[in-house]
């Protein structure tokens, strides 16, 4: 039987009325919302949920328990209740500043009501929030990568070399690796030297260059084989405007996996999971470091974590958002979420609670999209 309109709804053959049609602000409301909720840990989405109902209690709390258990389902009711956007936007703020989630609190500040706040990458949809190509990275050119594990006393360090591959392959990386087999840290920088000065060598073609460096470490430094350090602030400075002209506006992106100190942050609650440690005219002028991205595996001073059967925390975190959402994240997005999964896990250390933070460090002025 064919769908009528004479209540007002349409109606399905069964004889049921069927679902109302979303309205495109609406979907795309509903869609920001859910990346943000996406973002919360089942505790914080409980409290969420709490304080939403003190803040514009617009909500019944059977309908919040029954269908806004999920993040999807929370996403479709402040949707349609909490529409038009201006209204969810200051909600948000709101209860955001309650969880306290103050790192989210950007995507709901001053946003447009007729767009995204968070920029995703698609191959249909202009980027209407970015003002087109003006602030988003062209990486149309060769994407290079330098790529070097220390493998001694670091038990897991080749399952994170197999992950960054995979990982590297699916951003389209030219992935260059580098293992350190020798005594002396000086073969290191002579390769990354060799790996620098051919980038300046493809000048114009270069789109963005990725190093990633897995050791042990302390604040600052990274240990070799044989003990000797390597300085972390000397390789960033090797890839600087004045030092590697061909990155100039361009991204240059490190990730680093190693300790940071000895340092040991305990958490409320405990596992038994294994853990080990990572310790172990007139010229245009830019600074010297611009369109610079650093991610550490855990603040300063402190200790990094590596499953001897997994791999090290964050590789394997990265790995495992990349799968659920792609190139669809801005890069400092893409690590937000990555950090939001790494700190609400807890892990063991010798039998004793240990948690950690990734820790991002940025002077990138535009958005970066693999």
């Amino acid at each position: 039987m064919e769908g009528s309109l004479g209540s007002g709804r349409l109606s399905r053959s069964d004889g049921q009325p069927a679902p109302p049609k979303i309205s495109p602000a609406t979907e795309e409301l509903q869609s920001r919302l859910q990346e943000t909720l996406d973002l919360l840990s089942s505790q914080e989405l409980r409290s969420f949920r709490d304080h939403l109902k003190k803040v514009e209690p617009r909500v019944s709390q059977l309908k919040l328990e029954l269908e806004g258990h999920s993040p999807s389902g929370l996403a479709k009711l402040l949707a349609k209740h909490y529409y038009p956007p201006a209204i969810a936007n200051g909600v948000l703020v709101q209860v955001l500043r309650l969880l306290p989630r103050a790192d989210l609190l950007p995507r709901w500040q001053s946003a447009p009501t007729d767009c995204p706040v968070i920029p995703r990458k698609s191959l249909k949809r202009s980027y209407d929030c970015v003002d087109g190509e003006l602030y988003r990275y062209d990486l149309s050119g060769k994407r290079k990568a330098f790529l070097m594990c220390v493998k001694k006393n670091r038990p897991g360090a080749h399952q994170d070399v197999l992950l960054m591959k995979d990982w590297l392959n699916e951003c389209k990386f030219e992935e260059t690796l580098c293992m350190i087999l020798t005594k002396w840290y000086q073969d290191l920088l002579e390769k990354i030297t060799s790996f620098r000065d051919e980038l300046n060598e493809i000048k114009d073609n270069i789109g963005c260059c990725l190093v990633t460096l897995m050791s042990h470490g302390e604040e600052g430094f990274i240990k070799m084989k044989d003990g000797e350090k390597v300085s972390l602030e000397d390789i960033f400075e090797m890839f600087n405007n004045k030092n590697c002209p061909a990155l100039q506006e361009k991204p240059k992106i490190f990730i680093i996996q190693a300790c940071r100190g000895e340092r040991r942050d305990s958490g409320v609650e405990t596992d038994d999971e294994p853990m080990d440690l990572d310790d172990g005219s007139e010229k245009k002028r830019l600074p010297t470091f611009s369109d610079y991205f650093i991610i550490y595996p855990t603040q300063a001073d402190h200790v990094a974590l590596r499953d001897p059967r997994t791999g090290s925390v964050m590789i394997k975190e990265m790995t495992e958002v990349f799968k659920q959402y792609g190139n669809k994240w801005h890069l400092a997005d893409f690590f937000t979420i990555v950090n939001n999964r790494v700190v609400h896990r807890d892990f063991s250390l010798y039998n004793k609670p240990v948690k950690i933070s990734l820790v991002m460090e940025s002077t990138l002025t535009k958005f970066v999209y693999f």
